[in-house]
């Protein structure tokens, strides 16, 4: 009866050692079997869920504009004032929301491109206003003639068509207008074939944005769909910020460092972002990136909004300004496992070089130049409900109830086998007494 006792006992032990080894085994090998479980439909293939979701996104995306009302024109075009503006926001439209096209696998280098198409729709219900809407605006044909024609006497036959159209340095547009495109009365005189629609996003509707090629993950998941290339050049960065919980998702908060913005002087990758020396104080100034070589050679800057994180000298001459880096801030908000992004924000800001040019009567009363902020803009998506409940139960819902099972068993067992252990102790004990 006694051996039969201790027996159970050592038995009971063995059991709860069994099971807390079990369970200390199960840790990684059960991780590692359900993570590639999951990151094998992570990858952007065909035949994926990924890449089904990818490819359409069923995420609404959101571009917000805030448009920037100046305030003092006439005292702008007399004094060369400082220039007051006041941002009126937001105006909504839903973008993204077309399948990519011309998807092509790139087996070598593990990327996969495509061609985004462009597209927007009005959100009455999430703008402040109509697209109706006026705003006093610089005269984006007026104050880019110089940059593109430097040539004196080219600017002089140019200057009697800005008279002649009645243009001024600044004039009345409205919301779609500015985005989306007018004719300008100005170029429309202008006796030679050029583009006379203007729009700081024109052409927008039925074209397309892209070549963009992206990591498909097959290599490396955490690297699924980061942009590797967008129009053959390299892409931005972010940098880790911190950890947050969204919708009950673990995921990680990657920002857009200031160091992307920076100086060629503190970030030599942006020496070629830099070709006004006079205009960037020799290229010392930071804040603002130059793409006119991406626009036909018209003077755009593109920035954070209300130039966050910019030299000083650079906003000094625009009042009304207030950055914020809750509000202004670009960022993405990764999950982990998967590399996804469940989240995201992509904030900026486009501004026009503006120079004193004493050939164009609009232009000439200018004693020093301006980067002049004509609107920023907020793309947003965020993962909705249903996906994020999707995403929470064939993701993180199992590597959590694995984390329950692998605990339980480890618990369990160690209490049966020390609790086993302490009775055949004292069994064996009562029986020498």
């Amino acid at each position: 009866m006694g051996c039969d006792r201790n027996c159970g006992l050592i038995a009971g032990a063995v059991i709860g050692a069994v099971l807390a080894v079990f369970g200390g085994i199960l840790m990684p090998v059960g991780d590692m079997l359900i993570e590639k479980t999951i990151k094998k439909e992570a990858v952007l293939e065909e035949g994926t869920i990924a890449f089904a979701n990818w490819v359409k996104t069923g995420s609404d995306v959101y571009r917000q504009f805030w448009i920037f009302d100046v305030l003092n024109p006439q005292d702008v075009i007399t004094n060369s004032a400082n220039i007051k503006v006041k941002q009126k926001g937001p105006y909504t439209y839903r973008v993204r929301f077309l399948a990519k096209e011309n998807v092509t696998q790139d087996p070598e280098t593990h990327t996969v491109s495509f061609v985004q198409p462009n597209s927007a729709i009005f959100e009455p219900s999430l703008s402040v206003g109509t697209e109706n809407d006026n705003f006093t605006v610089l005269n984006l044909a007026v104050v880019a003639a110089p940059h593109i024609y430097q040539n004196a006497f080219v600017q002089t036959l140019l200057n009697s068509l800005i008279k002649k159209s009645k243009s001024e340095m600044f004039q009345t547009r409205t919301v779609k207008e500015l985005l989306w495109g007018y004719k300008d009365p100005f170029l429309s005189l202008v006796p030679y074939p050029i583009s006379t629609t203007v729009g700081v996003f024109y052409p927008y509707n039925n074209t397309a944005d892209g070549v963009y090629k992206v990591f498909n993950g097959k290599d490396n998941i955490s690297n699924v769909a980061i942009i590797d290339t967008y129009k053959g050049k390299k892409s931005i960065y972010a940098v880790f910020s911190t950890e947050i919980d969204l919708k009950g998702i673990p995921v990680y908060r990657f920002i857009l460092p200031s160091k992307a913005f920076a100086s060629p002087l503190q970030n030599p990758d942006n020496h070629c972002f830099c070709t006004e020396k006079v205009i960037s104080e020799n290229c010392t100034l930071y804040g603002v990136l130059d793409i006119g070589k991406c626009k036909e050679g018209k003077p755009v800057y593109i920035s954070l909004p209300h130039f966050l994180h910019a030299s000083p000298e650079i906003a000094e001459k625009i009042e009304g300004l207030n950055p914020n880096e809750e509000e202004h801030r670009t960022y993405l908000d990764i999950e982990p496992i998967t590399g996804f992004t469940l989240q995201f924000a992509k904030r900026l800001q486009v501004n026009i070089l503006v120079k004193p040019a004493k050939k164009i009567e609009a232009l000439k009363n200018l004693k020093k130049n301006y980067i002049v902020p004509i609107l920023w803009l907020n793309e947003t998506a965020t993962i909705g409900d249903e996906k994020a409940e999707m995403f929470r139960n064939k993701v993180t819902g199992k590597i959590s109830l694995l984390g329950t099972v692998e605990m339980a068993l480890i618990g369990v067992g160690v209490v049966m086998f020390v609790a086993f252990m302490i009775a055949y102790c004292a069994c064996v004990s009562k029986k020498v007494k």
